[in-house]
């Protein structure tokens, strides 16, 4: 091997070096091939073609053992210093096709930004490129570099197999740490678009900067637990020190390194503050993925080596020269194979042409030769110390091996290849199971058999308010049912939207879409609000028209009807439409998900994180606050008229007594509700079951309290008419056919016209119980002839009964219902008018209204009989 310069056109400095092949005959050609390759040191790979060139002349000697058609020619390799930069590589890539020999072909190729612009002019040259260390997935485009060919897999293809493991173990979250520099840059562009494919989310993106310890801290507060590492091995020492200070190691934690380091890594390249043991403590059970160095399979190749031979002979050189070793070397020695089979396929393909073509003197162009190049490359398959060398549009098919670091050393744990995971037994988890992707989120949801058991009772609650409301339709003419029949369809209204705020508030995030749970926030609102609201205010104005009869004593004269009792509940739901209306608009219910602090399993790789979803405003508690406060006022005022009227009983009115009883209920209840939801806000097994317990209990009780009395009383009285109201239908036959109770307190009459009618009719009554008193004693007079010694004193008997006659007249407002007077009646005319006058004379039973009682006639207890009375009623 020889080396020298010269001078280009623009003076840069072009370093060839010849590489001679042993010929067994005289060297007649040379086969120029153009080598393009960093001379300088890079980082994290140091001198990359210092550690390749005697791969690359063992490839040569191994080469020179073997009778091949390249016998009489000889290869000169000219190496150029691309220096991973783009402006020199470029001039010193044209100074070498502008000054240089006609080149075949052109060997290596590392750094991306250069490679990539030679590669997509190669076809305007006609030139075929093979590069041994070019890893970067821009390459993988075969349209736009057709010419060009790599020894090396691609990173693409070892993203695939990171794709394919966290798709064994089913992680679907991951985050990704990588370092800026233009190749790594290119290989986490395209993982992105693999983990998106592969519907794996990436959680965070971090580049690292000055502190690493920084951007390993977002990951570990993104919650991010399978950490993907795309950095050199100087980086990774103080992202692995980090992790350690920050705890991010273990059981809950897996580290995946694509591309993978070389030996002992950490020791040679431990920049960080952490100790040795530290740094180990950090990397234990990190995986890493890159392609296959050397293969498996020991046996002997095109060259008549087997990898493990190779190898050795490999190192030894190394050692000697002092230099250190490239994971590059297997395949930099198979592609001078690869390069010979190529020229050996052009050359026996041109000497064909020549022996067969009728032109002796006949040349071949450049792009002829590129093609022919062209064809071969894509025709080449050998074994060879790397493995199977075949290529698939221009793609090297590798094997990807996977490893582990295990107790300071790296164990092969698995391979990938043809898009087929292989796993073996060796890989560790430091917890007792893989890692989980992300903190296990668990959802406080609720019970799904307490739902349907709930769900069970509010049904049956709906269904008996069902009941009712077809009893009240059934029986809406019969009496009973005449006390406010609006009102109390209104209450079976509220308890049936109340009921239904049960359903929707028992439908959480694990029942429904988190669309349907936005939309259900202000609707389970409103129907409860306004279910509470219709029953509570029915329930408050039957109240209020009581206490109002009661504190009125003239309401004869005071008419209150129903549509006055639609007017206060009506005025209560305005009210809460309004209120709620304005705290949609204002400050809107929305849903939001709470989480609370970890809890870590037993075995310390799975850690739990509980969460909550409830429906939530910014000024939540304000606006409770006004809309607690506007109901309790309501329900004090409520229990305040029920306490006032607890005494009241009007016969139309019968379930006053039972209103109060409910209005005590809800009262009571809703105060446990409230107070019972607000304790238990994160329970929600226990506030559902507290919200449902006491809107079922306040509406079973309201139903059972109002319409259960009404039943018993229809079931042992079925006519449709009040037996205690014939007086009223005697006296009023035209408003007999009232529908309501407020209707038949007030008949259209004053107090004053009743009086003087009531006064009327008792005169006539009294003018027609003398009449009858007169004929009576007319009779006995007439019966009682001839005289007797008796007679006289009948006589004289009816003489004083008729001289009581005015004496009763006087009496005008005497209580002539008295048992008294009744007695003496009968005895009067029992036996002349056998009971047929009785309606005639007043008579009446002990139950008639009050009403028609003379304000002027003493009671019964207040009276005493009159001797004369007595005596005649004892002589009949």
């Amino acid at each position: 091997m020889s080396g020298g310069g010269r001078a280009s056109s623009g003076q840069i400095l072009v370093l060839s070096w010849l590489v001679v092949v042993p010929s067994l005959s005289q060297v007649r050609h040379s086969l120029p091939v153009l080598w393009i390759m960093p001379l300088t040191d890079n980082p994290g790979r140091g001198n990359l073609t210092a550690s390749l060139l005697p791969a690359v002349q063992l490839a040569l000697d191994d080469l020179s053992r073997q009778q091949t058609p390249l016998r009489n020619y000889e290869i000169n390799f000219h190496v150029i210093d691309s220096e991973c930069n783009i402006a020199k590589g470029l001039k010193a890539y044209f100074d070498a096709i502008c000054f240089g020999p006609k080149y075949l072909m052109i060997f290596g190729g590392v750094c991306p930004s250069v490679t990539s612009v030679i590669a997509e002019s190669l076809q305007g040259w006609n030139l075929v490129q093979l590069s041994f260390a070019a890893t970067t997935p821009v390459l993988d485009d075969e349209k736009k570099y057709p010419n060009f060919f790599r020894m090396v897999t691609s990173d693409n293809t070892v993203n695939q197999a990171v794709v394919k493991i966290l798709q064994n173990y089913k992680w679907r979250r991951v985050g990704t740490l990588t370092q800026d520099v233009q190749r790594i840059s290119e290989i986490r562009r395209d993982l992105t678009k693999q983990l998106s494919k592969a519907d794996v989310m990436v959680a965070v993106t971090e580049s690292l900067s000055t502190d690493p310890c920084v951007n390993v801290k977002k990951l570990k507060d993104m919650d991010v637990t399978i950490i993907i590492g795309l950095f050199d091995e100087n980086s990774a020492s103080k992202v692995f020190c980090c992790a350690y200070s920050l705890n991010m190691f273990g059981g809950r934690y897996q580290w995946i390194l694509p591309g993978g380091y070389q030996g002992s890594w950490w020791e040679e390249a431990n920049s960080s503050n952490c100790a040795s043991n530290n740094l180990l403590t950090a990397m234990e059970g990190y995986i890493t993925v890159d392609f296959t160095h050397l293969s498996n399979r020991q046996i002997k190749g095109i060259s008549g080596r087997t990898p493990e031979e190779y190898d050795e002979t490999y190192n030894r050189e190394l050692l000697q020269r002092g230099l250190v070793a490239s994971k590059f070397h297997g395949f930099a020695y198979d592609g001078v194979w690869v390069m010979v089979k190529a020229l050996t396929r052009v050359i026996e393909s041109v000497r064909h042409r020549e022996r067969y073509d009728i032109h002796r003197n006949f040349t071949v162009s450049s792009k002829e030769i590129g093609q022919m190049v062209l064809d071969s490359m894509k025709e080449i398959c050998f074994e060879g110390v790397t493995g199977q060398v075949m290529f698939r549009n221009g793609e090297r098919m590798g094997t990807i091996k996977l490893s582990q670091f295990q107790e300071g050393r790296e164990v092969k744990i698995g391979q990938y290849n043809a898009e087929e995971l292989e796993l073996n037994h060796l890989i560790k988890f430091q917890g007792m199971q893989p890692p989980k992707d992300r903190t296990h989120s668990q959802r406080w949801d609720v019970s799904v058999p307490l739902y349907i058991i709930l769900l069970s009772t509010t049904g049956l609650a709906m269904l008996m308010a069902l009941f009712f409301l077809f009893f009240h339709i059934k029986h809406h003419n019969h009496w009973v049912m005449k006390s406010s029949p609006s009102m109390n369809y209104l209450i079976i209204l509220g308890t049936m939207l109340a009921c239904t705020s049960v359903f929707l508030y028992g439908l959480d995030g694990s029942l429904v879409t988190d669309k349907v749970f936005v939309m259900l926030c202000p609707i389970r609102t409103y129907i409860l609000s306004v279910g509470y609201t219709t029953t509570f205010g029915a329930l408050f104005a039957k109240t209020w028209r009581v206490w109002t009869i009661v504190k009125n004593k003239e309401i004869i004269e005071k008419i209150i009807k129903d549509d006055q009792l639609w007017i206060i509940v009506g005025g209560m739901l305005l009210m809460d439409l309004c209120l709620l209306t304005c705290w949609q608009m204002v400050d809107p219910l929305r849903r939001t998900v709470e989480e609370f602090s970890q809890e870590t399993a037993p075995g310390g790789e799975v850690n739990t994180r509980h969460f909550l979803e409830h429906c939530e405003s910014t000024n939540l508690t304000k606006w409770l606050a006004i809309v607690y406060g506007y109901k309790g006022l309501l329900m004090f005022l409520g229990c305040f008229l029920a306490l006032r009227t607890r005494h009241a009983h009007i016969h139309l009115l019968d379930d006053s007594k039972y209103t109060r009883l409910s209005m005590y209920h809800v009262t009571v209840m809703s105060i446990i509700g409230a107070s019972g939801c607000f304790l238990t806000q994160y329970h929600p097994n226990v506030q559902l079951f507290i919200m449902a317990l006491v809107v079922i209990s306040c509406c079973t009780c309201t139903l059972c309290l109002v319409f259960l009395p009404k039943l018993v009383k229809i079931r042992d009285n079925p006519n449709q008419v009040d037996p205690t109201s014939w007086l009223q239908c005697d006296l009023h036959k035209e408003d007999s056919e009232t529908s309501s109770s407020s209707s038949s307190l007030n008949q259209g009459r004053s107090l004053e016209s009743l009086r003087t009618e009531n006064q009327q009719l008792w005169r006539r009554i009294t003018e027609i119980g003398d009449q009858l008193e007169d004929v009576a004693m007319q009779v006995l007079e007439e019966e009682l002839s001839p005289p007797s010694p008796q007679g006289h004193e009948v006589r004289l008997r009816a003489q004083v009964c008729s001289e009581d006659v005015p004496r009763m007249n006087r009496e005008l407002f005497d209580d002539i219902n008295s048992p008294e007077h009744l007695q003496r009646r009968r005895s009067v005319q029992l036996p002349i008018l056998h009971h047929a006058y009785m309606p005639a004379i007043g008579g009446r039973t002990a139950s008639c209204s009050s009403l028609l009682r003379s304000p002027d006639v003493p009671s019964a207890q207040q009276r005493h009989m009159p001797p004369s009375h007595r005596v005649m009623v004892t002589g009949l």
